[in-house]
């Protein structure tokens, strides 16, 4: 992989310390030109049209009208370009929103969904404020998936009503309730609009695995790759249903179309009663947003020899998540299909990503009209197919792989994030992924007694009543077992500790040192401590060990806290 130069026009320098609010735009000014310009016109196109029929398709399966989809596409989309800390990261409605939303719009309401995703923002600004970006990339991978597989499972379920053309009147928000209410409208299936789910999920994958194939034998076949197949798919079902008067549900029939005008302010009713209720979900649209726009960014950085700035990243989905909901908006992140389509189309500044808001503000003045005969059974259909990319499945059949917390981490959040809430799984994941480092640090830290026979000047009644232990790795309050071992078998003179090896020492360590050293002054034992230095010698003097013990028992190693023992 080719690295960045002064002379490559994606490299940008590493700033260790640059002003708190600093977009990537500004970095992408110096040198833009008209050949970059273009550039960035073609791939905010491209990624235009791709992103057209998702935010559609997100917003309907969340339970909202579908312009909400394209209003958060248009808004945040432009907002976290233009004050992102990414050059290429394209931001908008995603599919791990979809049962969160689903869920808040049940439980509270659409005004309290847009407090909670204004206050979700807020979370987000704060995050990246207080320079909270990189905590994010401490989440467990195996929480990762866990959740990302059990959001992908609740999307696939979700879509069964409209794929089959179902007549259900209310769809509940738990993943049980969701199968029985299905399992009784099954008698309901509309076997035209399930026809023409299944004819647009085969165009989707077939164009998806077939045209990159065609690409590499006919130069013809490339120029398709720019259309995505979620258009083929809607255009050609469309003219189906406007042509063959086919009975199924549209976005027409159920939603009276898109309207053809900029989005209103919103601003509906607050109260603190209800802040207090939102206040987990916000939290939960915060987390998730953050982690999704987070990793998106990663992988963007990995295509294009870029690092992100995740705090600034954090602040422009902070403002993007305030400001869009205000205008008949929903949640948004940082979304990987449509990043990497922009990537492979050209992309050089964030002017690609304004440039795929205002193409959607096009569509959405100009073609509204368009989209009245657009069925939903297209859109489920897009959607399954979504869905089923959005899965790292694979990860359950290399399962055997890893060691037992890892599969049992990986499957808790998936079954918990399917059968329960998302919340309850990551919370549970966090613990169990806490709980496992934890076991295996302390497993890492050990002790060893050293062998007298290894200090000939301790031969004969001089080694009389002394013993001698290493320690290694961290001495924290998952291992501070080893101290107090070594606690309850004191010799009769002289104890020597060699901390050479020992890392880290939290409080709990320190404190347990000094429960040691009390143990050894009143056992009249002489305590020895060789090798502290660094951060254990640092708490060492802070919590009063050193003055405790006293300089002239410290020694560099431990063959002069041995010699010194002989004495």
């Amino acid at each position: 992989m080719e690295m960045p130069t002064d002379t490559n026009p994606r490299a940008t320098p590493r700033r260790k310390r640059g002003p708190w609010f600093r977009p990537r735009i500004l970095d992408a000014i110096p040198g833009y030109n008209r050949q970059l310009f273009l550039k960035d016109l073609g791939a905010g196109l491209t990624v235009g049209v791709v992103a057209l029929p998702l935010a559609m398709a997100f917003a309907i399966a969340s339970g909202l009208k579908p312009e909400a989809g394209l209003f958060t596409a248009i808004i945040a989309g432009l907002l976290i370009s233009v004050l992102g800390g990414s050059r290429v990261q394209i931001g908008g409605p995603a599919g791990a929103f979809i049962v969160i939303v689903y869920g808040i719009l049940e439980r509270y309401g659409l005004a309290n969904l847009i407090l909670a995703t204004a206050m979700s923002g807020v979370l987000l600004f704060a995050m990246g404020f207080f320079r909270a970006g990189t905590l994010i990339r401490f989440i467990p991978i195996s929480v990762v998936i866990g959740f990302t597989n059990g959001i992908a499972v609740l999307i696939g379920v979700s879509q069964i009503k409209e794929f089959l053309g179902l007549k259900v009147v209310a769809m509940p928000a738990d993943f049980f309730g969701i199968l029985s209410t299905l399992f009784k409208a099954l008698h309901t299936i509309n076997w035209e609009a399930t026809a023409l789910a299944l004819a647009c999920l085969g165009i989707v994958v077939v164009w998806q695995l077939g045209i990159p194939s065609l690409a590499h034998r006919f130069s013809w076949a490339k120029r398709l790759m720019l259309v995505p197949g979620s258009i083929v798919a809607l255009v050609l079902a469309t003219l189906c249903v406007s042509l063959l008067q086919l009975p199924v549900e549209t976005i027409g029939s159920r939603f009276g179309g898109i309207p053809s005008a900029l989005p209103s302010l919103v601003w509906p009713d607050f109260s603190w009663n209800s802040a207090r209720f939102l206040f987990i979900p916000a939290i939960t649209l915060a987390l998730l947003g953050a982690i999704e726009s987070l990793l998106c960014a990663r992988v963007a950085d990995g295509m294009t020899d870029e690092r992100h700035d995740p705090n600034q990243e954090l602040m422009a989905q902070g403002i993007a998540n305030f400001v869009t909901p205000f205008f008949g908006g929903m949640p948004a992140t940082g979304t990987i299909a449509r990043t990497v389509t922009n990537i492979k189309s050209g992309a050089h500044s964030p002017i690609a990503g304004a440039v795929h808001a205002l193409t959607l503000l096009l569509v959405v003045l100009l073609a509204a009209p368009l989209a009245q005969d657009i069925p939903l059974a297209a859109m489920a259909a897009i959607l399954m197919f979504v869905a089923w990319n959005m899965g790292e499945w694979r990860e359950f059949l290399h399962l055997r792989q890893y060691r037992l917390p890892y599969r049992a981490t990986l499957l808790a959040v998936f079954l918990l994030t399917v059968v329960f809430d998302l919340t309850v799984a990551v919370e549970v994941g966090l613990v169990a992924a806490c709980i496992t480092f934890i076991y295996r640090i302390s497993s890492l830290s050990r002790s060893e007694a050293v062998p007298l026979a290894d200090y000939p000047d301790l031969i004969g009644s001089a080694g009389t009543g002394v013993a001698g232990y290493r320690l290694y790795g961290a001495l924290f309050f998952g291992a501070v077992k080893l101290i107090e071992e070594i606690q309850d078998t004191l010799p009769e003179r002289v104890l020597v500790l060699d901390l050479k090896n020992v890392i880290y020492i939290d409080s709990s360590g320190a404190d347990t040192l000094m429960d040691l050293a009390r143990a050894c002054g009143k056992s009249n034992v002489r305590l020895l401590l060789c090798g502290l230095m660094h951060q254990p010698l640092d708490i060492g003097q802070r919590c009063g060990l050193v003055d405790r013990v006293g300089a002239e028992c410290l020694f560099p190693d431990l063959a002069a806290g041995m010699t010194a023992a002989a004495r």
